[in-house]
């Protein structure tokens, strides 16, 4: 109304407002009471004047007698339904209140750099009692915490909502470490105390406002919640709390969770990944049953905390996936005992009365340790497989209509007809002979599948299938990578084909050339492809794109010339289709540039190769389907299937054999890794391909990688011989430097590789 307000107080449901200018009261809200003091039980929607002959406050003493019965504001007080108003006489009269300028003696005590300083002037040793006081005042009230660490910065704690906590997260680490430091211990224990007999046991399911949620958030950055010592007694109580949080006041807490600072979000996700390390570990000790089940329940707290703070992760990406690896859990736990149990409960649907199932948090789990869940399912499926056969078998000699099988699945294949007769093999193949472990023979050779024939068969197949005369791919020369060609003229078989070679590759371990961008790996875990893997595989067109939603202006219709289609090549000609119905006839406008970056994304990952990509998942599926591929991220599966780049060749130079006179020391070994280290990355990596069939080595990294180097006769001139299968090199007994060089390159230059290029 434009009068400057000094005075605000609150009821139950309604509000007065002191006016000093006027010396006036006006309220609104509800009635029913008489409380709005305007007379009538009415209620008002706006401001109204209650009922009195109110003056303004002046320093000069009114002379007229007329003003006896008048009264002067001094404070205005509500609360339920009352309202109550302190008030002077004009001739001895006092300035009103003013709100706007709290009394700093009355406000509650919160935890800021004035209380600190105080709180540390004191020496270390015994607090007198009325710091103790103050301190165990202000750490067991959910009020003072709440209170406590606000962003002062244009008031910003005033804007508090589902979406903005109003706490400044730097000041509450500042001042927290400031206060818990080793040499003053006295202060530590008395805040923890506070902390866990007063706070902590009190914290409610059920908040009055988004405010109360505060010290969710600033309570992590407290150094006592990092202790070990205090898992117990703080972390794991308190992260009962966050669990006991209704629906609505959790979700504004995650909400807040997923605008932090990635370092301040890593903090509690750290905090709760050493809780779990710690109760694993007190588990592995041996315990008696009680003391089990109170650790048990104590695990589920802390599991069922990163479970929510992966949940935020997952929808915004404040951090690193990776960041929720525990890499100690291989060696605290049975990873495939786990996985057994697991395996019962999920796909049998027994229940086992094991305590805690860590399969059930598989985001915890590294490359290594999903690897080893992926072996164990392996091995689970091929004996269960095999198992069958022999059951099968035993039948079979009693009882002839049932015919024997063999207990693996053997592919016969010729050389000069490897996709034909692959695929007429894996055709008559039923769904349960997939996951018997893969034994090939190469019609005509004599070679044992020990591993290397297996590896050679990928390798060849995968060569023949991504041969540009199939056209099933389409190759992008700007990233390297290929896509599903929607211009095939090939059945949907060789599709199915490719499918079931990637789920062989993954079931047998073996790692195979195939330059598809992430996205494939997201669809095949049931997840979206965006903007970014349109961005992998097309840069030109994911920048494009990307400047169409930055775009500052409004004239984006002028400036673009965009609708809803998509113009493809056709076999040398152009063809335009519609991304949505009628598209043709939908520009590209502001308001929609979004839906139609999404529309595009669509076309290019799903809808103009779902055929083909449907019998290509179907292939996948019939070998690899199943509960354990729920446990790996999308960059997690890739890496299974065509290995990863994160190399160590120290690692590869220890892990190598040597057969025949060589050995580490041999001088023409010495020379060849003096030679090979000199090499530049990308040599390094033709060698790979050279010796291994892939410049990518396998998700466990270079320690699984074995390499074999053997003495070949017929002098320095001959080149050496890679024997892909086997990664053995027959490496000529060079004694000079420059020649093992030069013949090493030569050799590395000339292989023709794998790939579609």
């Amino acid at each position: 109304m434009g009068s400057v307000v000094t005075q605000i107080t609150c009821g139950r449901q309604h509000t007065t407002a002191f006016v000093p200018s006027s010396g006036r009261i006006y309220s609104f809200g509800l009635g029913g009471n008489g409380q709005l003091g305007t007379g009538t039980t009415s209620n008002r929607k706006s401001p109204f004047t209650v009922k009195g002959s109110w003056i303004p406050y002046s320093p000069q003493s009114p002379m007229s007698t007329d003003t006896e019965e008048c009264y002067c504001v001094k404070r205005i007080f509500s609360g339920g339904d009352q309202s109550f108003a302190h008030y002077f006489y004009p001739q001895n009269m006092v300035p009103p209140d003013d709100f706007r300028y709290p009394d700093l003696l009355k406000q509650i005590w919160t935890v800021n750099e004035t209380f600190i300083q105080r709180l540390l002037s004191f020496p270390s040793g015994r607090l007198p009692v009325e710091i103790a006081i103050e301190i165990d005042g202000a750490f067991s009230s959910a009020g003072c915490l709440n209170g406590s660490f606000l962003a002062l910065s244009n008031d910003d704690h005033y804007k508090t909502s589902t979406r903005f906590s109003g706490v400044d997260m730097n000041a509450a680490r500042l001042l927290f470490h400031k206060l818990i430091q080793p040499e003053h211990a006295h202060i530590s224990q008395q805040v923890a105390a506070s902390l866990e007999k007063n706070l902590i046991p009190k914290l409610t399911s059920s908040l009055p406002d988004v405010e109360a949620l505060r010290l969710y958030l600033t309570l992590p950055e407290c150094p006592l919640m990092s202790d070990e010592n205090n898992f117990t007694t703080l972390a794991i109580p308190f992260g009962a709390a966050i669990l006991n949080l209704e629906k609505a006041p959790l979700k504004v807490l995650e909400n807040w969770w997923s605008v932090l600072e990635p370092p301040l979000f890593l903090k509690i996700v750290e905090l709760y990944k050493d809780v779990v390390v710690h109760l694993l570990k007190l588990c592995k000790m041996g315990l008696p049953p009680s003391d089990r089940r109170i650790l048990t329940n104590f695990l589920h707290t802390a599991f069922r905390v990163l479970e929510i703070l992966h949940r935020v992760n997952e929808r915004g990406q404040v951090i690193q996936y990776d960041r929720f690896y525990i890499h100690e859990i291989q060696d605290l736990i049975d990873i495939r005992n786990d996985y057994a149990n697991w395996f019962q409960q999920q796909v049998l649907g027994m229940l086992t009365d094991i305590p805690v199932i860590i399969c059930t948090y598989p985001f915890v789990f590294d490359a290594q340790a999903k690897t080893t869940l992926l072996q164990t399912d392996a091995i689970i499926q091929m004996q269960m497989a095999v198992d069958q056969a022999h059951r099968q078998n035993l039948s079979s000699l009693f009882l002839p209509v049932f015919e024997s099988v063999n207990p693996c699945l053997i592919l016969m294949v010729r050389r000069d007809n490897i996709v034909g007769d692959a695929v007429e093999v894996l055709r008559k193949t039923k769904n349960v002979d997939y996951k018997k472990p893969l034994k090939v023979i190469f019609v005509g050779e004599e070679a044992v599948d020990a591993g290397g024939v297996r590896k050679e068969f990928f390798l060849l197949i995968m060569r023949e299938l991504l041969d540009p005369k199939y056209g099933m791919f389409r190759y992008y020369e700007e990233s390297r990578l290929i896509w599903f060609s929607d211009k095939t003229f090939e059945d949907s078989d060789l599709f199915h084909l490719i499918g079931v070679v990637c789920g062989l590759a993954i079931y047998n371990f073996t790692i195979v050339d195939l330059h598809f961008p992430l996205a494939l790996y997201k669809k095949l875990l049931n997840k979206k492809p965006s903007l970014d893997d349109l961005k992998e595989l097309m840069p030109d067109v994911g920048r494009g794109m990307q400047q169409l939603l930055d775009y500052p202006e409004d004239d984006i219709e002028e400036a673009f010339c965009l609708n809803f289609t998509i113009t493809v090549e056709n076999f040398g000609t152009t063809e335009i289709k519609e991304l949505v119905p009628k598209g043709a006839d939908i520009p590209v406008v502001k308001q929609n540039r979004q839906d139609f970056v999404d529309a595009y994304v669509d076309y290019i990952f799903n809808r103009s190769v779902a055929s083909l990509y449907s019998a290509f998942h179907e292939g996948f599926h019939k070998v690899c389907g199943g509960k354990v591929l729920q446990l790996f991220q999308p960059s997690e599966l890739q890496a299974m299937v065509i290995g990863n780049t994160n190399y160590d060749w120290k690692e590869l130079e220890k892990n190598t054999e040597y057969k025949g006179e060589y050995w580490a020391d041999h001088p023409t070994i010495k020379i060849f890794w003096e030679v090979f280290h000199e090499l530049s990355l990308e040599k390094k990596k033709q060698f790979l391909l050279f010796l291994t069939g892939s410049d990518r080595i396998p998700i466990l990294g270079m320690k699984c990688l074995k390499l074999v180097i053997q003495p070949t006769g017929g002098g320095e001139d001959y080149l050496p011989v890679a024997h892909t299968c086997f990664n053995l090199l027959d490496l000529p007994k060079y004694t000079d430097k420059e020649t093992l060089k030069s013949k090493l390159i030569q050799a590395i230059d000339h292989y023709e590789g794998f790939s579609l290029v």
